[in-house]
C-alpha cells in the first residue's frame, strides 16, 4: 500500500550486489504472501528485469531471483503462465547447470511450482529441457537438492502418460528406485511420490517401475516411522496393483498384501486410505487374488476401519474394498459375512447423519458393497439379523438369498422358523408381482401352509 514495489524495482539494478539480492529477496517474500501481491509483482514489470539479469549475476542473486519466480508461480496457473511468458524457464534451466547446489535447488523448486499446476505448464518445463538436468540433480550428493529434484519430477509426471514418459525416457526410474532405501525420510517421501505418479498412468509405465526391482524393497517403507513415507509407499503399491491381475499377483508373491494389511492395522486416519484402496483393487481382479486378501487376514483390519474411522471417505473406501473381496463366490461372501460386517454396512447405509455430499458418495459405495456381498452370500446366520432393519431396496437382496438356499437345505428351513425369520418374512409388505414378492412366495412354498399361517 505504501508503494514499496515500485521502490524495490530500481534496486534490482543497483551497483552494489548485496542490495540487488536483498531487494530480490524482499520481493520474493512479498509475492510469497498471497496471490494479490504476486500479481502486483507481475504487473509492476519486475519479472523481465529479474530474468534478464539472472545469467550474469552471482549465485546469491540467482538464488534470490529463483525464489521470486517460485513465490509468484506457486499461487495460480495464470501467474505461473506469466513467468513462462517472460522467458524465465530457459534461465531457470541454465541455473540447473550451475556449479552451486543451492542455485540448482532454487531453480528446481521454481520449476516444480510451475509444473504442478497443469499439463500445459508442465509441458513448457519439459520443452525448456529441464528433465535430463533434473535427473542429474537427483544423482548429486546434496540431500536437499535430491529432494527438490525428485519432487519436481513428481510434479511433471503427474498430469499425463506422455509427460511421465518423458521423465522415464530421461532414465529417472533407475535412479529413483535406488533411493527408496535412503535413510532421509523427506527424500523417501518424494521418491515414492514420483514413482507413484509415473506408475499410475498405464500398465506399461507401471511395469517399467516394477522392473526397476522396487519389490520387496518398497515394503520396508510400510514400516517406516514417518507417516508420509508409509502413505506414499502404500500409494505406489496401489498404483501398480490397480492395472492388471498379473501386477497384483506379483505384489502378492512379494508379500505385498500381508505388508499392506499390517500397515493398515498399525496406523490411523488418512494414512490408511491408499492401503485400503490397494486391497480393494487386488481383490477386484480375480477370485484367487481376493482369496489371497482373505487368507492374509485382510478382512479384520478393513472392518476396523469401518468402525473406528470418523471420516466418511475412509469408511466408504473400506466398504468398497470389502465389497470387492466378497463379490466373487459364496465362499468369499461368507468370509466377509462371518466377520459381522453386514450389520455395520447396513447401519452405515441407513445413517443419514453424516454430511450431505459425502453422505451421497458414501451411501452409493456402501450400497454397492452390501449388494456385492449379499448377492453371493449363502451364509444365513449372517443374513438373518438384517431382516429386521433393512430398507426395501436392500431387503430384496437379503430375501432373495434365503429363497435360493432354503428350498435345498432342511436344517436351514427348521432354523428359519425357530429363530423367527419366517415370521419376519410374513410381515414384509411387498408390491404384488414384484421381485421381492416372488422371493417371499418361494420361501413360503418351502413350508406347509399351516406353518406359514
Amino acid at each position: 500500500n505504501s508503494g514499496v514495489m515500485s521502490l524495490l524495482r530500481p534496486l534490482l539494478l543497483d551497483v552494489v550486489p548485496t542490495i540487488q539480492q536483498t531487494a530480490a529477496l524482499a520481493l520474493g517474500r512479498l509475492a510469497n504472501y498471497n496471490d494479490d501481491l504476486a500479481e502486483a509483482v507481475v504487473k509492476g514489470d519486475i519479472l523481465p528485469q529479474l530474468v534478464c539479469s539472472l545469467s550474469e549475476q552471482n549465485r546469491f542473486y540467482k538464488k534470490a531471483a529463483a525464489f521470486v519466480l517460485r513465490a509468484v508461480g506457486k499461487h495460480s496457473p495464470q501467474l505461473a503462465q506469466a513467468i513462462v511468458q517472460c522467458g524465465a524457464l530457459e534461465m531457470l534451466v541454465i541455473c540447473l547447470e550451475d556449479f552451486d547446489p543451492g542455485v540448482k535447488e532454487a531453480a528446481s523448486w521454481a520449476l516444480g511450482y510451475i509444473a504442478r499446476h497443469n499439463s500445459e505448464l508442465s509441458q513448457a518445463v519439459v520443452d525448456a529441457g529441464a528433465v535430463p538436468l533434473l535427473v542429474l540433480c537427483i544423482q548429486e550428493p546434496e540431500i536437499a537438492l535430491k529432494r527438490i529434484a525428485a519432487s519436481t519430477l513428481s510434479d511433471i509426471s503427474k498430469h499425463s502418460p506422455e509427460l511421465a514418459q518423458t521423465v522415464v525416457d530421461a532414465g529417472a526410474i533407475a535412479h529413483l528406485a535406488q533411493m527408496i532405501l535412503n535413510p532421509d525420510a523427506k527424500l523417501k517421501r518424494q521418491v515414492l511420490s514420483a514413482l507413484s505418479q509415473i506408475a499410475k498412468h498405464s500398465v506399461d509405465l507401471a511395469e517399467l517401475v516394477v522392473e526397476a526391482e522396487i519389490f520387496p524393497v518398497v515394503l520396508t517403507c510400510l514400516k517406516d516411522s514417518d507417516e508420509y513415507v508409509k502413505k506414499n509407499g502404500a500409494t505406489l503399491i496401489r498404483e501398480i496393483a490397480k492395472h492388471t491381475p498379473e501386477l497384483s499377483q506379483l505384489i502378492v508373491n512379494a508379500g505385498g498384501v500381508a505388508a499392506v494389511i499390517d500397515c493398515i492395522g498399525s496406523c490411523r486416519g488418512t494414512v490408511r486410505l491408499p492401503g485400503i484402496m490397494m486391497l480393494g483393487y487386488v481383490a477386484a481382479h480375480s477370485e484367487n487374488l481376493s482369496m489371497a486378501v482373505i487368507v492374509s487376514k485382510g478382512i479384520p483390519p478393513l472392518c476396523a476401519c469401518l468402525i473406528e474411522e470418523p471420516e466418511d471417505h475412509i469408511k466408504a473406501a473400506a466398504a468398497w474394498a470389502l465389497g470387492q473381496v466378497g463379490r466373487h463366490t459364496p465362499e468369499h461372501a461368507r468370509a466377509v459375512a462371518v466377520a459381522n460386517v453386514l450389520p455395520t454396512l447396513l447401519a452405515m447405509y441407513m445413517d443419514t447423519h453424516s454430511s450431505e455430499d459425502l453422505q451421497m458418495k458414501a451411501s452409493i459405495f456402501t450400497k454397492k458393497a452390501l449388494k456385492n456381498i449379499l448377492q453371493k452370500c449363502t451364509y444365513l446366520p449372517a443374513l438373518e439379523p438384517l431382516l429386521h432393519d433393512a430398507p426395501p431396496n436392500i431387503m430384496k437382496h437379503i430375501v432373495g438369498q434365503f429363497s435360493k438356499v432354503l428350498p435345498h437345505d432342511s436344517k436351514a428351513r427348521r432354523l428359519f422358523v425357530t429363530t423367527g425369520g419366517l415370521k419376519k418374512v410374513q410381515e414384509i409388505k411387498a408390491e404384488p408381482g414384484s421381485l421381492l414378492q416372488e422371493y417371499i412366495n418361494t420361501i413360503n412354498n418351502c413350508y406347509p401352509e399351516e406353518i406359514v399361517r
